[in-house]
């Protein structure tokens, strides 16, 4: 059975981007970065929503081939193109850069996925991640909290129909003053 891992930058007030889908204020130091390209890295397979996986390939299919990329960026954005992906929407039509995308039931889909054999799969975006939240499919979270209060925005957490108990299992700083937490669910 495969481990499905949550895991974003956050503000301290909980949210994953400000009001108008602002993500400005997440952009990664070098060390948060290179910890996130490492997730990439130990990942087998990554689902997405329609928003997050729209923000992703806009940059990333390309982002080795910009002039300013930094060998952390080429690194990612290799890592990233190779990566199987699946897209949760029914809004959208096509996805590209080796991804499938997911038109039907994404609770009924992850299910089906988590009981394969194989490695870690990264879920982002916090519709497709609220609705793997409710339904107890998620196994570990990772929150990657910066010093900064946005005020509002769309937030990381999704309203729950009851509890889930978490142990902590890492804390680490990063120079930048990001806290990071990864916490497994408690089953």
């Amino acid at each position: 059975m495969r481990k499905l891992i949550y895991g974003m930058n956050l503000s301290l007030d909980g949210y994953i981007a400000a009001p108008g889908d602002d993500i400005g204020w997440s952009v990664p130091s070098d060390e948060l970065f290179q910890f996130w390209s490492d997730q990439l890295q130990a990942t087998e397979l990554t689902l997405y929503g329609r928003k997050l996986w729209q923000t992703m390939s806009s940059y990333w299919p390309t982002g080795d081939q910009r002039p300013d990329a930094t060998p952390a960026e080429i690194e990612f954005a290799r890592r990233w193109r190779d990566m199987p992906k699946a897209v949760f929407s029914s809004t959208i039509d096509k996805v590209d850069w080796n991804t499938r995308l997911v038109t039907g039931d994404a609770v009924a889909e992850i299910t089906r996925l988590k009981a394969e054999d194989g490695g870690p799969m990264d879920i982002g975006g916090a519709t497709l991640a609220g609705a793997a939240m409710r339904a107890g499919l998620i196994d570990e979270y990772v929150l990657a909290t910066a010093p900064v209060l946005v005020g509002g925005g769309t937030p990381f957490f999704t309203a729950l129909d009851s509890w889930v108990n978490l142990n902590l299992v890492e804390t680490r700083t990063f120079p930048c003053g990001v806290v990071l937490t990864r916490y497994v669910t408690r089953r």
